[in-house]
């Protein structure tokens, strides 16, 4: 069991949503690396958690896809530091921050039409381009 996950000033994870569990990390350190669970894998279930909205499920879901298993959790793994409660931190920084970032909707896109200026220059391109690539083809022997 995790400790309480402090998101903002109002909004708290508690620890009874989230599981750590640690695993050996792979990458340099020797036999250190080899006999010592340092990496941390994080887990947020999403689906039972009653502090974050459905919108904001739903945005976690969809900007993580591969991080969110089939049983609804949200996975979070540190294995950059040799400590383990360094890489403890690591994820749970990571979460506050993904989380942060989803906590707002993005605003609705305003659908907009190209301007005349760039429509002209668009075309202007295609047919400076076209002038171009016309000017590649084979050379016709005149005979001479």
């Amino acid at each position: 069991m995790a400790d309480d996950l402090p998101i903002t000033e109002r909004l708290v994870l508690p620890g009874s949503d989230l599981s750590e569990e640690t695993l050996r990390a792979g990458g340099p350190g020797g036999q250190h690396q080899n006999t010592t669970d340092s990496a941390v894998r994080l887990r947020l279930a999403l689906d039972a958690t009653q502090v974050l909205t459905e919108g904001v499920k739903d945005r976690l879901r969809q900007a993580f896809p591969s991080q969110v298993t089939s049983g609804g959790e949200l996975l979070v793994v540190a294995r950059e530091h040799r400590s383990q409660a360094a890489n403890r931190e690591a994820a749970r920084d990571r979460l506050v921050q993904m989380i942060r970032a989803h906590l707002r909707a993005p605003p609705p896109r305003r659908p907009t039409r190209p301007t005349k200026a760039s429509k002209t220059r668009r075309l202007t391109g295609k047919r400076l381009r076209g002038a171009v690539k016309s000017g590649r083809g084979k050379v016709q022997d005149d005979g001479t």
